[in-house]
């Protein structure tokens, strides 16, 4: 029995390892490996796919070599159209590298569309770019109402932004203050409230109800007896009526950052941003993921999200779950099928809770996939 090659460890301070990468690719990375290998794949020269080559270079920027280390954004910089246009939409790869290309590509405003339009570009590296730029990308920037909740930092430097015109601010503001979100130190922010809610709002401003601070506070004491007990009924009503009472912007917070007690009961929530904030919540778990995709009441965007990420789709029990749950649209069903084995099939083909359209198509697969061995037979 042979064992798997072992990935070599991440390069000093590079947050990832190579696993991303096809094992015969990985050497191109390796921090052991001669450094002519390395600078091959910061020249680019490797065949790689889009998305691979862009971890590839990003990787290389923490090369011990120091001429690895200038040749790779360089690189990066020059890659073709056909590269960068599949391997920035990709939502696949890493957080960091893309946060990486959006500061490296900021000046080109067809790449920086493609990074701010990707939801797993950090939210930092959106902030950091809408502080200049271009009123076009600024535009999409002012569009992503959940970014916008998520990380006060995009607003502030959208509004510092000088190229970014009155009316995007104002609308961008307006939503803010209608989500219950704060921001004392933004002018704009408080001639918003002034424009909802009148001269008075700024003297006496409405209570915000619980901040997602105060409500984390409140969970982490439950949060060491996790493993032990399950929280007490009570404790748990006084927490969801709690939340129920949060803004909009403080409920995202918590989605975000809060526990898994926290992500249950904000999954629910009729806000489409707030159980979208859950499910793309950096300490969602593959269980909650699980949960949620086989809930015939989820919302539709949370499938959205659940179906489009390709690492939770290769997990056979989410990717059945998706099959089986009558609001994944039909066509990403039929994808799904395709790929599962011949006695998954016929189990579908007769579970009498899978939608109709489902079974009969699954039923129809499983018979031209086993006909050609019958005729052979």
């Amino acid at each position: 029995m042979t064992t798997a090659a072992p990935v070599p460890e991440a390069p000093p301070g590079c947050p990832f390892n190579a696993e991303f990468l096809p094992p015969n690719m990985r050497k191109h990375v390796d921090p052991a490996a001669p450094v002519p290998l390395r600078m091959m794949a910061a020249k680019g020269l490797v065949p790689l796919n889009p998305s691979d080559m862009l971890g590839v270079l990003y990787m290389l920027t923490f090369d011990t070599e120091q001429a690895v280390r200038d040749t790779a954004p360089k690189t990066a910089a020059g890659l073709p159209d056909r590269i960068l246009g599949s391997g920035l939409r990709d939502e696949g790869v890493q957080a960091p590298v893309l946060g990486w290309f959006l500061g490296l590509l900021r000046g080109k405003d067809v790449y920086a569309e493609m990074l701010v339009l990707n939801p797993t570009t950090p939210d930092e590296a959106v902030a950091d770019v809408a502080r200049d730029c271009s009123p076009k990308v600024a535009e999409i920037i002012g569009q992503n109402q959940l970014r916008l909740l998520r990380h006060e930092n995009i607003i502030r430097n959208l509004c510092v932004n000088a190229q970014v015109g009155g009316a995007l601010i104002d609308s961008v503001c307006d939503f803010a203050v209608r989500s219950g979100l704060m921001l004392a130190d933004v002018p704009q922010m408080q001639a918003a409230r002034v424009r909802l809610f009148g001269p008075q709002a700024v003297a006496a401003p409405p209570d915000p109800g619980p901040t997602a601070e105060e409500v984390m506070q409140e969970f982490k004491e439950e949060d060491k007896a996790e493993t032990e007990a399950p929280m007490e009924e009570g404790k748990r009503m006084t927490l969801t009526q709690r939340i129920l009472k949060m803004s909009i912007s403080e409920k995202i917070k918590l989605a975000t950052l809060g526990n898994k007690e926290a992500r249950s009961a904000l999954i629910r929530d009729s806000n489409k941003l707030v159980c979208t904030a859950v499910i793309r919540s950096p300490r969602i778990t593959d269980g909650e993921v699980l949960l949620s995709a086989g809930n015939k009441a989820a919302n539709d965007e949370v499938l959205r999200v659940i179906y489009g990420n390709r690492e939770w789709t290769k997990n056979l029990k989410i990717k059945l779950a998706l099959v089986k749950n009558p609001k994944v649209p039909l066509t990403v069903v039929m994808k799904f099928l395709n790929s599962l084995r011949d006695t998954e099939l016929k189990d579908l083909s007769r579970d009498r809770n899978v939608p109709q359209g489902v079974q009969s198509f699954a039923k129809k697969l499983l018979e031209k996939k086993t006909a050609p061995k019958k005729e052979g037979g």
